[in-house]
């Protein structure tokens, strides 16, 4: 236990350790805010009138086709016009019609509708009454935070990857792993020690931002967090592999950073390619994969997916962790016939 308490304060004195370990929660925090925000405003036309100006026909339109500004007197609505930073369209009376002033730096899209303002109210004026539905619009961030949320939580349970691996090159570098084999503790404590530093501080980090991010009920929060505490025993074994790998603290980065990628990029390639095919299959080579369907699934509800996706995960742990102890055993063996 207190070699234990050793590490993790070996942890805590790491700066790139924690910033890894800070930053997947305030993404998190940034996705939760982002997710609220809704930007359909963003493509609405804006108008702009002199006060009593227009018909009352004239101002309806205008309010279904976007929403329209009344302003004290033609100066100030030239002003408006004129200030870079609006896309104010002018309308102003003209016979029974309309007429429309632009600046001339608005983007081509709002100075073609400018163009055809007039001509479609003209046309308005003829048609036959009709009954407008307007359709609810849908948030248009929603897919875009439902795909992020997932690579969040990715890279938080790959954190376990980060602290093992720079904690095992940091000990080479200082020589600390050459006093750990002259101390009375056996290979499966040293395995034992490094996976836990790992898994405690990339679990941690992933529940913080599962916490933030999503707002599942009890049974689902359940079955996510068996996935994270899965994930981030992976990752935690990563770590050890690139510990060993790694002779220095540059290479070990680079390591980490191809395996952040991968862990990454196969899930949402797989996602993009529509979950089918020879590569959907391929996918679940890398752990990261199960992991990021599993926490899609919890999003629609699907329990049986994420069942077996935890199962995917269960798989990973044993094979990777059997992995690691033959590679053990194996140097241990080339030690033992070097001596």
């Amino acid at each position: 236990m207190e070699s234990l308490k050793y590490q993790v304060k070996s942890v805590l004195r790491d700066k790139f350790c924690l910033m890894t370990f800070l930053l997947p929660i305030v993404v998190a925090i940034g996705l939760s805010f982002l997710g609220s925000v809704d930007l359909s405003d963003l493509g609405e036309f804006q108008f702009g009138a002199v006060e009593g100006s227009l018909s009352a026909q004239a101002v309806s339109w205008l309010n279904e086709c976007g929403s329209l500004e009344f302003y004290p007197s033609m100066e100030e609505l030239r002003a408006a016009i004129l200030e870079p930073s609006t896309t104010l369209i002018g309308v102003v009376a003209n016979g029974d019609g309309i007429r429309t002033i632009v600046a001339g730096d608005e983007y081509e899209l709002w100075r073609q509708a400018a163009a055809a303002l007039p001509g479609m109210f003209d046309q308005s004026l003829s048609l036959a009454p009709f009954e407008l539905e307007v359709l609810e619009s849908p948030d248009t961030l929603t897919d875009l935070v439902d795909l992020l949320v997932p690579a969040v939580l990715i890279v938080a349970m790959f954190m376990g990857c980060t602290f093992n691996a720079m904690n095992i090159i940091a000990e080479k570098e200082e020589g600390v792993s050459f006093v750990n084999e002259t101390l009375p503790m056996t290979a499966a404590q040293y395995v034992r020690q490094k996976i836990a530093v790992g898994f405690i501080w990339g679990a941690l980090s992933s529940l913080i931002s599962a916490a933030i991010c999503l707002r599942l009920p009890l049974s689902e929060a359940g079955l996510l967090i068996v996935v994270i505490l899965l994930s981030s025993f992976v990752a935690s074994l990563m770590g050890l592999f690139i510990g060993r790998a790694a002779e220095g603290m540059m290479v070990g980065v680079v390591y980490i950073k191809i395996i952040m990628i991968v862990f990454i990029a196969v899930p949402v390639l797989s996602i993009l390619l529509g979950g089918e095919g020879p590569f959907a299959v391929l996918a679940y080579i890398v752990p990261s994969e199960a992991a990021f369907d599993g926490i899609m699934a919890l999003t629609v509800a699907d329990a049986l997916r994420v069942i077996m996706d935890i199962g995917i995960l269960a798989v990973h742990c044993v094979v990777w962790f059997l992995l690691y102890l033959a590679a053990s055993a194996r140097e241990r063996r080339e030690k033992s016939v070097l001596a």
